[in-house]
Order: structure tokens, then C-alpha cells, then sequence
């Protein structure tokens, strides 16, 4: 009983930390939103929407990196491997400079070409091109932070982690109102104020990567093949999770303004932006009990992963009645707070998708969870199966089908339906490896 209450306790210990980091994160991305749309209008939402995907792969890429380093990282310091630990964490770093380096030159030279192809008209173009190319510039912030706050939580210290995800968090909140309206700086000061909270995490950060206690150190290697394929590896899915989403917003941005034009564009960003909420809820969740898989995993401790693993997707359960219940209830005021030239359109439009939109939630979190304990516990093939299903092969060919059959009805359902299948998919591998091992056991 002892062991139980341990091992439930650690559980809390990382996921709560996990959740209300990243929810911290999420709600920065909802202060651009709510500031933009007070201080610039329905085309400045819209502008600020057709971005975020630029956002998402910047974060992505950030999380492939930190995620797949850190995993493997908590393996190797679960088998009292330590130099190759820090040979893990400086390659890590390493691989971080040269994909920052990359960020920079997009941004300089094709952040216009880059607009272009996410939509932006001339009503929107300038706006928009201003946000990615500023967004692009801080992309070494962004990079360097989702690296530095991943090891810090497998290094045993979420807490830490949580903290600095906050201060980033609120230090944009404050920065975003005194940029767009004492300062008037517009679309220019929301993203400027962005781009400086993941500094603001990482100067928190900085008390414990400078002191003694830390478990990782930059030691003198080369840049490792079997190394790098190993962080790409494991860290695959968290980068699809959320390079996906910036793709399913250039197609859905584009089917959208097919169908109801820029006001479209300004409701689904709207819905886009809250549902970013509901999966950082599951990210940080996701976050939380990496660290825990990898742990048990590396002392062979297989019953504990299990006890991890039905603590996480009962707390899904939980978490979708309570988000989708919310988002039910309390819709109109929910979009209300964004539609600040109470445009009518926008709002029957945003109301009626959200309640479509986060039927998903459940099936959401479910295949997060799937996804990181098959990826912590070295089955990557599943788990890159299921990514790869949720966030292109399935879902951008049913936005098509199910938009040519019901209009915006069938774009509303279209990732709840993907996200069912996928889960549906998930239990089938999850049981399948569980039958696998069984077998492999008897056999010994």
C-alpha cells in the first residue's frame, strides 16, 4: 500500500506541475488572442491566426529536441549512465543551434513567401508577415527554452519547470497590453512581447543550470550520429502533435476562406486558439509522466509503468467531462470575449464550432498519453504510427471529405472523428504489444 501511495504521489507530484506549466504556456497564445482581438479587430485575429502555425512548428521543433533528448536522458540516468547522459544533452544542444540557425534564415529571407502560402491577403499580408518574421527571429529563445525546461523536469525538478513557464506566461500577458495599447505598437507588440517570455523562462531557469546540483553538463563531444537519431526518434511524436496542428490550421485557414471568407478565418482562430488550452492540458499531462515512464522503464519495473499509465488516462477521462462541460455551458461568453466588434457572423459561427470541435477532447488526450508511454518505453513504431494518423494521414484528407459533405458542419467534426479512429487504433497496439509481452515471457 505503501509503494502504491508512492507511486500515486509521484504521479501527482509531475502532472500537476506538467498541466498548469503548460497551461501557463497555452495562455499566452490566449493574450495575443484577446489583445489583438480588443485592439486590432477581426482582421488582426485573422492576420494573428493564419501565424500561430509558424508558432506551432517553431514549438514543435522545440519539443522534438527537448522531449526526445530528455527521454533518453531519464533512461540513461535510470541505468547510472552518466557520461552518456551529458554526451545526450550537449548533442541535444548542439542539434538546437543549427535548427535556430535555420529559423533565422527563413525569417530573413522568405517570411513574405511564407505569408503568402498561409493565405494572408492584401487586407491581412502586413500584419501577418510582421508576426512570423519576428516570431522566426526569436526562434533560438523558443528552441533553447522547450530544451532547457524538458531536463530540468527530467532532472527531478518540475517545479522549476512550472515556475519558469509561468513567469514567461505572465510576463507576456503584461507586455502584451502595454505594447498594443499604451505603447500602440499593434500586431508588431504582440508578437514582440511573445518573443521575449521564453527569455524571461529561461533567466529563471538560469539559478539551476549554473549551480552544482544539476545532473547535465556540456562535456566536449562531436555531434553524434546514433544520437541524433535517437532524439529525432523519440521525440518524433511530440513534434508531430504539434507540427500537425499548424498544418490542420493552413488547411482548415484555407477550406474556411473558401467557404465563409476572413470572418471564418477570425471564428476558427477563436476555437483554434481555446482548443491550444484543452491539448496543453494533455501536453503538460504528457510531460508529466515521461520523465515517470522512462524512470520505471529503465529499472525494468513494468507493473509501475502500467499503474502510470491508468493513472494518466483516468485523469483524461476526468479532464474532458470538465473541459467539454465548460466550453458547453458558458460558449457564447466564451467568444464574446474575442469578438470585440460584435460581429454577429463571427459569433453564431465560433459558438456553434466550438461545441462541435471539443467533442475531441477526450479522444485527444487519450492518444497523447498512448503516444508518450509507447514512445518512453522504446516501442517508437507505434507511436510514430499513431502521430503521423492524427496529424496528416488522416485528418487533412477528412477535412476535405467531410467539408465537401456538410460545409463548416463537416470541419467542426472532422477532428474529433480522426482523433476516435486514432484512439480506437491505440488500444489495439497497446493491447497487442501487452499480448506480445505475455507471450515473451512464457517463452523464457
Amino acid at each position: 500500500m505503501e509503494g502504491k501511495n508512492s507511486i500515486l504521489k509521484q504521479y501527482c507530484n509531475y502532472t500537476f506541475f506538467g498541466i498548469l506549466g503548460m497551461i501557463g504556456l497555452s495562455v499566452y497564445i490566449l493574450a495575443d488572442t484577446f489583445f489583438v482581438s480588443k485592439g486590432l479587430g477581426t482582421n488582426g485575429l485573422t492576420a494573428l491566426n493564419l501565424a500561430i502555425p509558424v508558432y506551432n512548428f517553431i514549438h514543435g521543433t522545440g519539443l522534438l529536441l527537448g522531449m526526445g533528448g530528455a527521454s533518453k536522458y531519464a533512461i540513461c540516468k535510470g541505468q547510472k549512465d552518466n557520461k552518456n547522459a551529458n554526451i545526450i544533452f550537449t548533442n541535444t544542444i548542439y542539434i538546437t543551434i543549427l535548427l535556430a540557425l535555420l529559423f533565422i534564415s527563413i525569417g530573413i529571407f522568405f517570411s513574405q513567401k511564407l505569408c503568402l502560402f498561409l493565405g494572408a491577403d492584401e487586407t491581412v499580408f502586413a500584419m501577418t508577415n510582421t508576426y512570423v518574421k519576428v516570431l522566426l527571429l526569436f526562434s533560438p529563445a523558443f528552441l533553447c527554452n522547450n530544451v532547457l525546461i524538458c531536463f530540468v523536469r527530467n532532472d527531478g525538478k518540475p517545479q522549476l519547470s512550472m515556475a519558469a513557464m509561468l513567469a514567461g506566461s505572465l510576463f507576456n500577458i503584461i507586455m502584451d497590453y502595454i505594447f498594443i495599447f499604451p505603447f500602440r505598437m499593434g500586431i508588431f507588440g504582440a508578437v514582440l512581447a511573445t518573443g521575449f517570455s521564453p527569455i524571461v523562462s529561461m533567466l529563471l531557469l538560469s539559478y539551476y543550470y549554473t549551480s552544482k546540483t544539476k545532473g547535465f553538463y556540456i562535456v566536449k563531444t562531436k555531434l553524434l550520429f546514433n544520437n541524433v537519431k535517437v532524439i529525432f526518434l523519440m521525440g518524433f511524436p511530440s513534434f508531430v502533435a504539434q507540427i500537425s496542428y499548424g498544418i490542420v490550421m493552413i488547411t482548415f485557414n484555407k477550406i474556411i476562406l473558401s467557404l465563409q471568407g476572413n470572418v471564418g478565418v477570425a471564428a476558427y482562430g477563436v476555437i483554434a486558439n481555446l482548443s491550444l488550452v484543452m491539448t496543453t492540458v494533455f501536453s503538460g499531462l504528457e510531460q508529466g509522466i515521461q520523465p515517470l515512464f522512462s524512470q520505471y522503464y529503465a529499472c525494468n519495473e513494468q507493473h509501475n509503468t502500467i499503474k502510470i499509465l491508468k493513472y494518466a488516462v483516468i485523469t483524461v477521462i476526468l479532464s474532458s467531462i470538465v473541459i467539454y462541460s465548460t466550453v458547453f455551458i458558458f460558449s457564447e461568453n466564451i467568444v464574446q470575449l474575442f469578438n470585440s466588434e460584435n460581429n454577429l457572423q463571427m459569433q453564431s459561427t465560433a459558438v456553434y464550432g466550438l461545441k462541435l470541435y471539443f467533442t475531441a477532447t477526450l479522444f485527444a488526450g487519450m492518444n497523447i498519453v498512448f503516444c508518450i508511454f509507447f514512445t518512453s518505453t522504446e516501442n517508437v513504431i507505434p507511436a510514430h504510427i499513431l502521430s503521423l494518423l492524427k496529424g496528416l494521414i488522416l485528418i487533412i484528407p477528412m477535412a476535405f471529405l467531410l467539408s465537401a459533405l456538410w460545409n463548416m458542419t463537416g470541419v467542426w467534426l472532422c477532428y474529433a472523428a480522426t482523433e476516435c479512429i486514432v484512439t480506437i487504433i491505440a488500444i489495439m497496439f497497446y493491447f497487442h504489444i501487452k499480448k506480445y509481452k505475455k507471450q515473451a515471457q512464457m517463452n523464457v
